[in-house]
Protein backbone atom coordinates (compact mmCIF):
# COMPACT_ATOMS: atom_id res chain seq x y z
CA UNK A 1 0.00 0.00 0.00
CA UNK A 2 1.06 3.30 -1.19
CA UNK A 3 2.08 5.84 2.18
CA UNK A 4 0.63 9.23 1.80
CA UNK A 5 1.93 11.96 4.37
CA UNK A 6 0.01 14.63 4.33
CA UNK A 7 0.38 18.60 5.87
CA UNK A 8 -2.97 20.21 7.22
CA UNK A 9 -4.64 22.30 9.66
CA UNK A 10 -7.03 20.55 12.31
CA UNK A 11 -8.48 22.81 15.08
CA UNK A 12 -6.64 25.42 14.50
CA UNK A 13 -3.31 23.57 14.71
CA UNK A 14 -1.06 22.99 11.94
CA UNK A 15 0.15 19.13 11.29
CA UNK A 16 1.38 16.55 9.59
CA UNK A 17 0.55 12.48 9.43
CA UNK A 18 -0.28 9.73 7.41
CA UNK A 19 -3.54 9.17 5.42
CA UNK A 20 -5.10 6.10 5.09
CA UNK A 21 -8.27 4.21 4.71
CA UNK A 22 -9.33 4.91 8.03
CA UNK A 23 -8.51 7.96 8.73
CA UNK A 24 -5.75 10.25 10.02
CA UNK A 25 -2.11 9.26 11.82
CA UNK A 26 -1.50 12.23 13.18
CA UNK A 27 2.38 12.44 13.30
CA UNK A 28 3.15 15.74 14.12
CA UNK A 29 1.66 15.43 18.07
CA UNK A 30 4.62 12.07 17.82
CA UNK A 31 7.20 13.31 16.74
CA UNK A 32 6.41 17.36 16.10
CA UNK A 33 9.36 18.07 18.58
CA UNK A 34 12.12 16.38 16.50
CA UNK A 35 10.42 17.81 13.31
CA UNK A 36 8.11 20.60 13.53
CA UNK A 37 6.98 19.93 9.70
CA UNK A 38 7.55 17.78 7.26
CA UNK A 39 10.08 19.87 5.50
CA UNK A 40 12.25 19.37 8.30
CA UNK A 41 11.23 15.32 8.39
CA UNK A 42 12.83 15.79 4.95
CA UNK A 43 15.97 17.85 5.89
CA UNK A 44 16.48 14.97 8.51
CA UNK A 45 16.31 12.00 5.61
CA UNK A 46 13.80 11.06 8.07
CA UNK A 47 10.72 9.59 5.95
CA UNK A 48 11.35 6.22 5.79
CA UNK A 49 11.68 6.11 9.60
CA UNK A 50 8.10 8.51 9.83
CA UNK A 51 6.25 5.85 7.10
CA UNK A 52 7.33 2.63 9.38
CA UNK A 53 6.31 4.68 12.08
CA UNK A 54 2.87 5.13 10.85
CA UNK A 55 2.24 1.55 9.99
CA UNK A 56 2.06 0.66 13.72
CA UNK A 57 -0.05 3.11 14.35
CA UNK A 58 -4.26 3.50 14.37
CA UNK A 59 -6.11 6.33 12.67
CA UNK A 60 -6.41 9.34 15.39
CA UNK A 61 -9.24 11.03 13.28
CA UNK A 62 -11.74 11.13 10.10
CA UNK A 63 -10.16 12.59 6.62
CA UNK A 64 -12.95 14.81 7.00
CA UNK A 65 -11.71 16.48 10.02
CA UNK A 66 -8.57 18.21 8.37
CA UNK A 67 -8.29 20.81 6.18
CA UNK A 68 -5.46 20.21 3.94
CA UNK A 69 -2.72 22.17 3.25
CA UNK A 70 0.21 22.27 0.63
CA UNK A 71 2.69 19.30 1.60
CA UNK A 72 5.88 21.01 2.51
CA UNK A 73 5.33 24.30 4.47
CA UNK A 74 7.53 27.33 3.12
CA UNK A 75 9.98 25.66 0.87
CA UNK A 76 12.62 27.43 0.11
CA UNK A 77 12.44 27.26 -3.84
CA UNK A 78 9.76 26.45 -6.20
CA UNK A 79 10.83 26.09 -9.50
CA UNK A 80 8.79 25.26 -12.82
CA UNK A 81 9.35 23.67 -16.56
CA UNK A 82 7.32 25.13 -18.87
CA UNK A 83 6.86 23.60 -22.07
CA UNK A 84 7.57 19.90 -21.47
CA UNK A 85 5.41 17.48 -23.65
CA UNK A 86 5.50 17.20 -27.19
CA UNK A 87 2.11 18.21 -28.00
CA UNK A 88 2.53 21.70 -25.82
CA UNK A 89 5.39 22.64 -28.26
CA UNK A 90 3.18 22.15 -30.61
CA UNK A 91 0.77 24.25 -29.57
CA UNK A 92 2.65 27.62 -29.71
CA UNK A 93 2.78 26.96 -33.79
CA UNK A 94 5.75 28.58 -33.98
CA UNK A 95 7.66 26.02 -36.11
CA UNK A 96 10.06 25.57 -33.67
CA UNK A 97 11.49 22.11 -32.35
CA UNK A 98 11.50 21.61 -28.95
CA UNK A 99 14.97 23.68 -27.29
CA UNK A 100 17.60 22.38 -25.61
CA UNK A 101 16.93 23.40 -21.99
CA UNK A 102 13.53 23.75 -20.51
CA UNK A 103 11.91 26.81 -19.57
CA UNK A 104 11.43 27.81 -16.02
CA UNK A 105 10.03 30.13 -14.22
CA UNK A 106 9.23 30.42 -10.37
CA UNK A 107 6.16 30.69 -8.31
CA UNK A 108 5.33 31.70 -4.32
CA UNK A 109 4.47 29.33 -2.08
CA UNK A 110 1.60 32.02 -1.05
CA UNK A 111 0.32 31.57 -5.01
CA UNK A 112 -1.04 28.08 -3.63
CA UNK A 113 -3.62 26.01 -2.00
CA UNK A 114 -3.86 22.48 -0.92
CA UNK A 115 -6.22 19.47 -1.83
CA UNK A 116 -9.79 20.02 -1.78
CA UNK A 117 -9.10 23.86 -0.78
CA UNK A 118 -10.65 25.96 -4.03
CA UNK A 119 -8.52 28.30 -6.25
CA UNK A 120 -9.19 31.65 -6.14
CA UNK A 121 -10.09 33.55 -9.41
CA UNK A 122 -9.11 37.35 -8.93
CA UNK A 123 -11.12 40.33 -9.76
CA UNK A 124 -8.72 41.53 -12.38
CA UNK A 125 -9.03 38.84 -14.49
CA UNK A 126 -11.60 35.89 -15.64
CA UNK A 127 -8.94 34.19 -17.15
CA UNK A 128 -8.20 31.30 -14.44
CA UNK A 129 -6.69 27.95 -16.17
CA UNK A 130 -5.73 24.61 -15.27
CA UNK A 131 -2.34 22.88 -15.80
CA UNK A 132 -2.02 18.93 -14.22
CA UNK A 133 1.37 18.55 -13.33
CA UNK A 134 3.94 15.78 -11.44
CA UNK A 135 5.35 17.41 -8.68
CA UNK A 136 8.89 16.04 -7.74
CA UNK A 137 10.54 17.24 -3.85
CA UNK A 138 14.01 17.33 -3.44
CA UNK A 139 15.31 15.83 -0.53
CA UNK A 140 19.02 15.38 -0.93
CA UNK A 141 20.71 18.51 -1.77
CA UNK A 142 23.72 19.34 -4.18
CA UNK A 143 24.57 21.91 -7.09
CA UNK A 144 26.03 20.59 -10.60
CA UNK A 145 24.18 17.26 -10.11
CA UNK A 146 24.99 14.76 -12.59
CA UNK A 147 22.25 12.78 -14.71
CA UNK A 148 23.41 9.69 -13.74
CA UNK A 149 22.99 10.76 -9.70
CA UNK A 150 19.90 12.98 -9.96
CA UNK A 151 16.93 10.55 -9.24
CA UNK A 152 18.58 9.68 -5.83
CA UNK A 153 17.79 13.10 -4.97
CA UNK A 154 14.41 12.92 -4.80
CA UNK A 155 12.51 12.93 -1.55
CA UNK A 156 8.72 12.63 -2.86
CA UNK A 157 6.49 13.03 -5.30
CA UNK A 158 3.40 14.85 -5.67
CA UNK A 159 0.47 16.53 -7.87
CA UNK A 160 0.48 20.12 -8.77
CA UNK A 161 -2.63 22.32 -10.55
CA UNK A 162 -0.66 25.24 -11.93
CA UNK A 163 -3.38 27.35 -12.67
CA UNK A 164 -2.38 30.09 -14.43
CA UNK A 165 -4.20 33.71 -15.17
CA UNK A 166 -3.58 34.06 -18.80
CA UNK A 167 -3.78 37.37 -19.67
CA UNK A 168 -1.16 38.11 -16.87
CA UNK A 169 1.61 35.82 -18.53
CA UNK A 170 1.53 38.59 -21.36
CA UNK A 171 1.72 41.76 -19.30
CA UNK A 172 4.96 42.99 -20.37
CA UNK A 173 7.35 42.20 -23.10
CA UNK A 174 9.23 39.25 -21.19
CA UNK A 175 8.00 37.77 -18.18
CA UNK A 176 4.86 35.51 -17.03
CA UNK A 177 5.60 36.16 -12.98
CA UNK A 178 2.48 37.57 -12.56
CA UNK A 179 0.29 35.45 -14.47
CA UNK A 180 1.75 32.85 -11.91
CA UNK A 181 1.92 34.08 -8.25
CA UNK A 182 -1.70 35.18 -7.63
CA UNK A 183 -2.56 34.04 -4.37
CA UNK A 184 -4.21 30.49 -4.45
CA UNK A 185 -4.93 30.51 -7.87
CA UNK A 186 -2.48 26.78 -8.07
CA UNK A 187 -2.69 23.79 -5.62
CA UNK A 188 -0.12 21.28 -4.44
CA UNK A 189 -0.73 18.12 -2.98
CA UNK A 190 -2.97 16.17 -1.75
CA UNK A 191 0.14 14.68 -0.14
CA UNK A 192 3.23 13.05 -0.18
CA UNK A 193 4.35 9.63 -1.74
CA UNK A 194 7.94 8.53 -0.93
CA UNK A 195 10.35 7.83 -4.22
CA UNK A 196 11.50 4.57 -4.41
CA UNK A 197 13.09 3.76 -7.98
CA UNK A 198 12.53 5.22 -11.18
CA UNK A 199 9.93 2.38 -12.02
CA UNK A 200 7.30 5.26 -10.02
CA UNK A 201 7.52 7.91 -12.81
CA UNK A 202 9.12 6.40 -15.79
CA UNK A 203 5.62 6.16 -17.83
CA UNK A 204 2.81 6.72 -15.89
CA UNK A 205 -0.12 8.82 -16.82
CA UNK A 206 -1.22 12.19 -15.91
CA UNK A 207 -4.55 13.49 -16.47
CA UNK A 208 -6.45 16.23 -15.77
CA UNK A 209 -10.33 16.64 -15.68
CA UNK A 210 -12.74 19.31 -15.37
CA UNK A 211 -15.93 18.67 -14.17
CA UNK A 212 -15.39 14.73 -14.94
CA UNK A 213 -14.77 15.84 -18.44
CA UNK A 214 -10.57 14.57 -19.42
CA UNK A 215 -8.62 17.58 -20.91
CA UNK A 216 -5.44 16.51 -20.21
CA UNK A 217 -3.47 13.03 -20.63
CA UNK A 218 -0.03 12.05 -21.34
CA UNK A 219 2.45 9.87 -19.70
CA UNK A 220 5.41 10.61 -18.78
CA UNK A 221 7.75 8.62 -20.98
CA UNK A 222 6.89 11.09 -23.81
CA UNK A 223 8.76 14.40 -21.38
CA UNK A 224 10.92 16.29 -23.31
CA UNK A 225 13.23 17.29 -20.22
CA UNK A 226 13.06 13.58 -18.15
CA UNK A 227 13.54 14.07 -14.27
CA UNK A 228 17.36 13.59 -14.59
CA UNK A 229 17.81 16.05 -16.73
CA UNK A 230 15.59 18.49 -14.74
CA UNK A 231 16.85 18.03 -11.90
CA UNK A 232 20.68 18.37 -13.14
CA UNK A 233 20.06 21.33 -15.07
CA UNK A 234 18.49 23.38 -12.34
CA UNK A 235 21.54 22.50 -10.09
CA UNK A 236 23.51 23.56 -12.68
CA UNK A 237 22.31 27.45 -11.42
CA UNK A 238 21.09 26.98 -7.91
CA UNK A 239 22.00 24.97 -5.23
CA UNK A 240 18.56 22.55 -4.67
CA UNK A 241 18.29 21.99 -1.10
CA UNK A 242 15.69 19.75 0.60
CA UNK A 243 12.29 20.72 0.25
CA UNK A 244 12.70 22.44 -2.71
CA UNK A 245 9.61 21.66 -5.02
CA UNK A 246 9.91 21.11 -9.11
CA UNK A 247 6.98 21.12 -10.76
CA UNK A 248 7.69 19.47 -14.03
CA UNK A 249 5.20 20.67 -16.91
CA UNK A 250 1.77 19.74 -18.18
CA UNK A 251 0.57 18.14 -21.28
CA UNK A 252 -1.54 19.82 -23.89
CA UNK A 253 -5.27 20.53 -23.21
CA UNK A 254 -5.50 23.97 -21.10
CA UNK A 255 -8.57 26.04 -21.45
CA UNK A 256 -6.52 28.79 -23.25
CA UNK A 257 -6.18 26.49 -26.33
CA UNK A 258 -9.27 25.85 -27.25
CA UNK A 259 -11.30 27.91 -29.81
CA UNK A 260 -12.90 30.09 -28.27
CA UNK A 261 -10.55 29.32 -25.00
CA UNK A 262 -12.69 27.66 -22.13
CA UNK A 263 -11.53 29.88 -18.74
CA UNK A 264 -11.95 28.08 -15.20
CA UNK A 265 -15.37 29.50 -13.21
CA UNK A 266 -16.65 29.30 -9.66
CA UNK A 267 -18.42 25.57 -9.36
CA UNK A 268 -16.30 23.91 -11.81
CA UNK A 269 -13.83 21.09 -10.05
CA UNK A 270 -11.17 19.98 -11.14
CA UNK A 271 -8.95 16.67 -10.56
CA UNK A 272 -5.44 15.75 -11.40
CA UNK A 273 -4.36 12.54 -11.17
CA UNK A 274 -0.91 10.48 -11.94
CA UNK A 275 -0.35 7.03 -11.56
CA UNK A 276 0.76 5.63 -7.97
CA UNK A 277 0.13 9.35 -6.76
CA UNK A 278 -3.36 9.81 -6.29
CA UNK A 279 -5.65 12.83 -7.28
CA UNK A 280 -5.27 16.67 -6.75
CA UNK A 281 -9.16 17.87 -6.63
CA UNK A 282 -9.89 21.94 -6.69
CA UNK A 283 -12.88 23.61 -6.76
CA UNK A 284 -12.74 27.58 -8.29
CA UNK A 285 -13.92 30.40 -6.37
CA UNK A 286 -13.76 34.15 -6.60
CA UNK A 287 -11.86 36.27 -4.42
CA UNK A 288 -13.99 38.21 -2.09
CA UNK A 289 -12.23 41.81 -2.08
CA UNK A 290 -12.16 43.13 1.35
Amino acid sequence: MTTKLASFTIDGRAAYGAITDDGVVDLSTRFGARWPTLKQVIEAGALGELVSAAAEMKPDYPVSAITYEIPIPQPEKIICVGVNFPDRNAEYKDGQEAPPNPSLFVRFPRSFTGHDQPLIRPPESEQLDYEGEIVIVIGKGGRRIAEADALSHIAALSLCNEGTIRDWVRHAKFNVTQGKNFDRSGSIGPWLVPFTDERQIADIRLETRVNGEVRQSDRTSRMIFSFRKIIAYVSTFTTLVPGDIIVTGTPTGAGARFDPPIWLKPGDVIEVEADGIGILRNTVKDEVRR
